[in-house]
């Protein structure tokens, strides 16, 4: 396959409302108190959508269907555990269907709908807040599709936010969390849409009265130990692209700009990584939390 097919049973689409969700006001810049502002692509030629939800914002990229960044706000001592989870994923009303990657995708197939804000981040505050925050992260504009095998990689990666509020604790437990597909021309066509091969996430606090950073990349590249385009030829027409198992790794801030041509503001400037590192350990693969650098 090598162009982007509309699938034949899509439908048009409904129309944008504009007008839906009005009361969402998203991501808070000023939340950390440190101006952190949204990640947004470095160059203007880059067309863009940003949706505020309740506690973070999606800024959308039309044209892979997909988020080009997310962001959210984690208030660590107001979050509710309790909140029941939805499963109900959603189109994104303010945009047309045709430019969000919905059932069609995911349907009959080993992909998972992978949250990009993770759900529990932003489900804190009062019940009904808490609850429409929950509601408001199944959307599918918060959704892009990643292998279904669990294993160490992922775990890892879904705990980040959780070890990252230990490690605040002993300031004021609240974090703003960028996270993402690397959207990369190279990656495989599948159903109208292009699926990711790797996920960046950038994780912000404050520590020691001063702005403070750490980044991480999630790969599921299909395995290299052959060349990419013979993995990519053991798949029967119509099968998704075969994905590897996940690593996880800590990356420099700076890295994430570079790959993902994203405007990351303060926060390279803010990496907790050393960026003194040997190159062969500029990426550094966790195989546990104990691996992470927080600190010089």
């Amino acid at each position: 396959m090598n162009a982007i097919e509309t699938p034949p049973d899509r439908a048009a689409g409904t129309a944008a409302r504009p007008d839906a969700l009005a009361d969402r006001t998203g991501y808070d810049e000023a939340f950390l108190g440190p101006v952190v502002p949204l990640p947004v692509p470095a160059s203007a030629a880059v067309d863009t959508v940003v949706l505020p939800y309740t506690h973070f914002t999606v800024v959308l990229r039309p044209d892979r269907r997909l988020a080009a960044s997310t962001a959210v706000c984690i208030d660590g001592q107001k979050l509710l555990e309790d909140v029941p989870r939805d499963d109900a994923w959603t189109f994104d009303p303010r945009v047309p269907e045709s430019q969000q990657a919905g059932n069609d995708v995911y349907r009959d197939n080993p992909l998972d709908r992978g949250h990009l804000v993770r759900r529990l981040d932003p489900v804190w505050g009062a019940a009904a807040e808490a609850g429409r925050a929950n509601t408001d992260t199944f959307h599918f504009t918060n959704a892009a599709p990643q292998q279904d095998v669990f294993n160490q990689g992922k775990q890892l990666w879904q705990g980040l936010e959780n070890h990252l509020l230990d490690h605040a604790a002993r300031f004021d437990r609240k974090l703003s969390v960028f996270t993402g597909p690397v959207l990369h021309d190279s990656d495989p066509p599948y159903r109208g849409i292009q699926v990711p091969l790797r996920f960046w996430k950038v994780a912000a606090f404050v520590q020691g009265g001063a702005l403070a950073s750490t980044a991480y990349i999630l790969d599921q590249s299909p395995d290299l130990s052959r060349d990419r385009e013979r993995a990519m030829a053991g798949a029967k027409p119509g099968d998704p692209p075969p994905l590897g198992a996940y690593r996880t790794f800590q990356v420099p801030v700076a890295d994430i700009a570079e790959l993902t041509g994203l405007d990351l503001g303060p926060l390279p400037a803010a990496d907790l990584m050393p960026l003194t590192r040997a190159p062969e350990e500029r990426w550094r693969r966790l195989e546990s939390y104990e691996d992470m650098v927080l600190g010089s």
